[in-house]
Protein backbone atom coordinates (compact mmCIF):
# COMPACT_ATOMS: atom_id res chain seq x y z
CA UNK A 1 0.00 0.00 0.00
CA UNK A 2 3.35 2.32 1.13
CA UNK A 3 4.23 2.32 -2.71
CA UNK A 4 0.92 2.73 -4.02
CA UNK A 5 0.74 5.77 -1.75
CA UNK A 6 4.21 6.81 -3.51
CA UNK A 7 3.39 6.27 -7.12
CA UNK A 8 0.00 8.46 -6.37
CA UNK A 9 2.56 10.85 -4.94
CA UNK A 10 4.37 11.23 -8.06
CA UNK A 11 1.16 11.73 -10.18
CA UNK A 12 0.78 15.20 -7.81
CA UNK A 13 4.45 16.07 -8.27
CA UNK A 14 3.70 15.88 -12.21
CA UNK A 15 0.69 18.13 -11.50
CA UNK A 16 2.01 20.73 -9.61
CA UNK A 17 5.32 21.03 -11.27
CA UNK A 18 3.01 21.54 -14.70
CA UNK A 19 0.86 24.23 -12.19
CA UNK A 20 4.23 25.90 -11.35
CA UNK A 21 5.34 26.63 -15.01
CA UNK A 22 1.94 26.94 -16.52
CA UNK A 23 -0.64 27.99 -13.97
CA UNK A 24 -2.06 31.39 -15.12
CA UNK A 25 -5.58 32.00 -12.72
CA UNK A 26 -6.48 31.75 -9.29
CA UNK A 27 -8.09 28.48 -10.04
CA UNK A 28 -5.00 26.91 -11.45
CA UNK A 29 -2.60 28.06 -8.87
CA UNK A 30 -5.04 26.53 -6.05
CA UNK A 31 -4.87 22.98 -7.28
CA UNK A 32 -1.29 23.82 -7.70
CA UNK A 33 -1.00 24.32 -4.19
CA UNK A 34 -3.04 21.41 -3.37
CA UNK A 35 -1.07 19.36 -5.21
CA UNK A 36 1.92 20.25 -3.15
CA UNK A 37 0.59 19.38 -0.25
CA UNK A 38 -0.79 16.40 -0.99
CA UNK A 39 2.15 14.74 -2.89
CA UNK A 40 4.50 15.94 -0.11
CA UNK A 41 1.64 14.10 2.51
CA UNK A 42 1.61 10.75 0.69
CA UNK A 43 5.56 11.07 0.60
CA UNK A 44 6.03 11.73 4.20
CA UNK A 45 3.32 9.26 4.79
CA UNK A 46 4.84 6.57 3.08
CA UNK A 47 8.18 7.12 4.73
CA UNK A 48 6.98 6.11 7.64
CA UNK A 49 7.06 2.17 6.57
CA UNK A 50 9.33 2.89 3.71
CA UNK A 51 13.53 3.96 4.03
CA UNK A 52 12.86 7.72 3.15
CA UNK A 53 15.59 7.30 0.63
CA UNK A 54 14.55 5.14 -1.49
CA UNK A 55 10.92 6.62 -1.22
CA UNK A 56 11.90 9.89 -2.10
CA UNK A 57 14.46 8.36 -5.26
CA UNK A 58 11.22 6.60 -6.23
CA UNK A 59 8.79 9.57 -6.13
CA UNK A 60 11.49 11.66 -7.70
CA UNK A 61 12.68 9.25 -10.55
CA UNK A 62 8.61 8.49 -11.50
CA UNK A 63 7.82 12.69 -11.13
CA UNK A 64 10.97 13.52 -13.67
CA UNK A 65 9.74 10.66 -16.03
CA UNK A 66 6.14 11.89 -15.84
CA UNK A 67 7.02 15.55 -16.09
CA UNK A 68 9.25 14.77 -19.24
CA UNK A 69 6.79 12.63 -20.66
CA UNK A 70 3.69 15.01 -20.08
CA UNK A 71 5.69 17.89 -21.96
CA UNK A 72 6.09 15.87 -24.63
CA UNK A 73 2.82 14.40 -24.81
CA UNK A 74 0.95 17.64 -24.26
CA UNK A 75 3.45 20.50 -24.58
CA UNK A 76 4.88 19.07 -27.23
CA UNK A 77 8.07 19.59 -26.32
CA UNK A 78 11.30 17.78 -28.38
CA UNK A 79 12.44 14.66 -27.20
CA UNK A 80 15.64 12.59 -28.53
CA UNK A 81 17.40 9.36 -27.82
CA UNK A 82 19.17 10.69 -25.59
CA UNK A 83 16.36 11.70 -23.17
CA UNK A 84 14.82 8.28 -23.76
CA UNK A 85 17.33 6.13 -22.58
CA UNK A 86 18.04 8.17 -19.94
CA UNK A 87 14.50 7.79 -19.17
CA UNK A 88 14.59 4.38 -19.18
CA UNK A 89 17.61 4.19 -17.30
CA UNK A 90 16.20 5.86 -14.63
CA UNK A 91 13.07 3.77 -14.70
CA UNK A 92 15.29 0.76 -14.43
CA UNK A 93 16.73 2.42 -11.10
CA UNK A 94 13.70 2.93 -9.75
CA UNK A 95 12.06 -0.19 -10.36
CA UNK A 96 15.48 -2.12 -8.98
CA UNK A 97 15.15 -0.10 -5.50
CA UNK A 98 11.39 -0.79 -5.55
CA UNK A 99 12.35 -4.37 -6.28
CA UNK A 100 15.14 -4.84 -3.56
CA UNK A 101 13.20 -2.16 -0.57
CA UNK A 102 11.22 -4.28 2.25
CA UNK A 103 9.33 -2.27 4.49
CA UNK A 104 10.96 -1.52 7.72
CA UNK A 105 8.26 -3.36 9.56
CA UNK A 106 9.19 -6.17 7.35
CA UNK A 107 13.31 -5.51 8.67
CA UNK A 108 12.21 -6.20 12.37
CA UNK A 109 10.94 -9.94 12.22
Amino acid sequence: MNWIKIIIAAVFEIGWVVGLTHASSTIEWLFTVIAIVLSFYLLINASKSLPVGTAYAVFVGLGTTGVTVFDFLVFAHTINVGKVILIFTLLIGVIGLKLVTTDKGDEAK
